[in-house]
């Protein structure tokens, strides 16, 4: 089945739960009402249904290649790339002042989610693209953002984001590359990066790497980390491109999955010192570079969302072609598998996952356009927190989730799900990086956990819950089977995250490592219960517009259901473990394993 991109559900999460209208009644954001919305995702969704979408198991079957120090992407993926630039989708968030069309968030993040979901390998190159326009500008002098920014934002270059290295892992004090400053105000840059996504292709004619490096003298540790952008070309003063730059990809990576997507190692100053500019201020890298991480951490969350409603898509149809045993109500012959109990489960599981984590980012995305746009100082800054906690829920749960919804999808298709031929076992080899890059699921629980919970200790965690419990008050209003249930689990689901919450508060400072043990449950308890309350203001939604399109909130409704029936019960056992569970992980030593 090739990907139809659910522009409903989009527009209804981006409408009616997300709060499209309150965004555009910011400052600065009045020109991107409903229908502006709507008119962009349509086209949004017709690029990458017909160019990228196509191109999906072509670069599976037929990955990046790499000889002599250049990569050839797969193909159709340079061609589709122009016409991706040329449509302006790179720059939909960016600001009007260096080209870009200065959508919301709320807008681009449905768009980006297409795009994911059209092809994860095609998707990533504009994604750390996307990372390296907003560190230059937040953090870049006007002589870069002169320089890089334009080009970049009009899709002509790209970027990548350059950290980790052979020896370093996800441990950044231990980055090694080094930069020697110049008389002439730039550095020479020496040093190896690896897992570069998008390090060297053959789809522009530039690419910005923003590398991590230290200065002479610098701090031991994440303190003495500076930023430096080493574009591929060296750009003149009139922005032609000068001379190769001396950064050099020395291999590509041969992977589990999205193998279209080159995974390069870099190779700076073998031949001299890769010409370097620094980001703001010396030793402030890793500060500049998280603003790349945060926004490259939402957007893998989205990812694993697409690739989740992709692998759905792929598993209804099958289930509606696949003729195989009789109905259990009794037929007279093979029916469709769909129609069976289990494949129904499955289905529904899949189904409800994808529309409560959609929700959930689509709700976090208008909350960072409030932080960002707000007249109100207090506003933004509680907007701001409140994004800020969401951030790894959105990355953590929805990149866990997509590889459980992926793994459901192989089995609707059972045999044939193993069978490459059928694409099934595309999505669940694709999915499995997202939990690992741009922090693994326990450096988003570990930040979920300390920044963003003991740190205040629990304020903005339970301001959310006391959100929940409005949301219960009125599913109590609606007084009917549903909201009855939805309410009784709902309910139940706050009070085990509340108790959790508590429990990280009060001991994470005199038992960490209980407390931490416990770290990604307790993210993963706070992705249910966060989406269980979409699902909740969807069900109530559904039910007061019934009329309006009968079956798509009917499905909505039940969706729902199935979710306070079936995944929000998981609440309590994930509390239960983040309470006990830590004490015997602890009490293992190291060498009983």
């Amino acid at each position: 089945m090739s990907y139809q991109a659910p522009l409903k559900d989009m527009l209804f999460a981006m409408q009616e739960l997300a709060g499209l209208g309150t965004v555009t009644a910011l400052p600065g954001m009045e020109d991107y009402d409903l229908d502006t919305a709507q008119a962009v995702l349509e086209e949004s969704a017709k690029f990458c249904q017909d160019v990228v979408a196509p191109l999906n198991w072509e670069g599976d079957k037929n990955p990046s290649s790499w000889k002599d120090g250049v990569v050839t992407t797969t193909p159709g993926f340079k061609e589709a790339y122009a016409q991706f630039a040329e449509g302006g989708w790179q720059g939909v968030i960016h600001p009007t002042e260096f080209g870009g069309q200065g959508f919301p968030k709320l807008v681009a993040t449905p768009c980006a989610e297409m795009l994911h979901a059209a092809s994860l390998s095609f998707a990533l190159c504009p994604m750390l693209t996307d990372g390296a326009i907003e560190a230059l500008l937040v953090a870049g002098s006007d002589e870069l953002k002169d320089k890089f920014a334009a080009k970049l934002i009009s899709g002509e270059w790209t970027g990548t984001m350059n950290l980790t290295e052979p020896q370093a892992g996800s441990d950044l004090a231990a980055v090694r590359t080094r930069a020697e400053p110049q008389p002439d105000g730039t550095y020479k840059v020496f040093g190896t990066k690896i897992f570069i996504t998008y390090g060297e292709h053959d789809m522009t004619e530039n690419i910005v790497h923003l590398v991590l490096a230290r200065v002479p003298g610098a701090p031991e540790g994440v303190k003495g980390i500076s930023l430096f952008v080493c574009p591929k070309f060296l750009v003149n003063d009139d922005g032609s491109l000068g001379a190769r730059n001396d950064a050099w990809c020395v291999s590509i990576e041969h992977k589990l999955g999205i193998k279209a997507s080159p995974t390069a190692v870099l190779q700076f100053g073998d031949h001299g010192g890769a010409v370097g500019y620094l980001v703001g201020e010396e030793n402030r890298g890793l500060e500049y570079m998280f603003i790349m991480m945060n926004a490259a951490r939402f957007a893998v969350g989205m990812q694993g969302i697409a690739v989740a409603d992709r692998a759905y898509q792929k598993a209804v149809g099958f289930a509606r072609d696949r003729l195989q045993s009789r109905d259990l109500a009794g037929s007279d012959g093979p029916v469709a598998i769909i129609h069976h109990p289990d494949v129904k489960r499955m289905l529904l599981t899949m189904r409800a996952h994808v529309e409560g984590a959609r929700a959930l980012a689509y709700v976090a995305a208008g909350i960072s356009d409030v932080a960002h746009h707000a007249t109100d100082a207090a506003e933004r800054a509680q907007s701001q927190a409140v994004y800020e906690y969401l951030v790894p829920v959105v990355k953590g749960f929805s990149t866990d989730m997509s590889i459980e919804m992926a793994s459901l999808g192989v089995q609707v298709h059972g045999g044939m799900g193993f069978i490459e031929e059928t694409g099934a076992a595309q999505h669940y080899r694709d999915a499995r990086i997202l939990t690992i890059y741009e922090g693994t699921t326990a450096i988003q629980a570990n930040d979920i956990v300390g920044r963003k919970t003991l740190r205040d200790k629990g304020a903005v965690a339970l301001a959310l819950c006391a959100r929940i419990a409005m949301t219960e008050q009125d599913l109590a209003a609606h007084n009917d089977a549903d909201c009855t249930a939805m309410r009784e689990a709902l309910s139940q689901g706050r009070a085990a995250l509340e108790e959790s919450i508590a429990f990280i508060v009060a001991h994470g400072k005199s038992d960490p490592k209980v407390v931490y043990a416990g770290a990604v449950n307790y993210l993963k308890l706070a992705g249910v219960v966060l989406c269980g309350w979409q699902m909740a203001r969807a069900m109530m939604l559904a039910q007061d517009q019934m009329a309006r399109d009968p079956a798509f909130f009917e499905a909505k409704l039940i969706t729902a259901r199935f979710y306070a029936d079936s995944v929000l019960p998981q609440a309590a056992a994930l509390a239960q473990s983040i309470h006990q569970a830590g004490v015997s992980t602890n009490r293992m030593s190291v060498d009983l394993f």
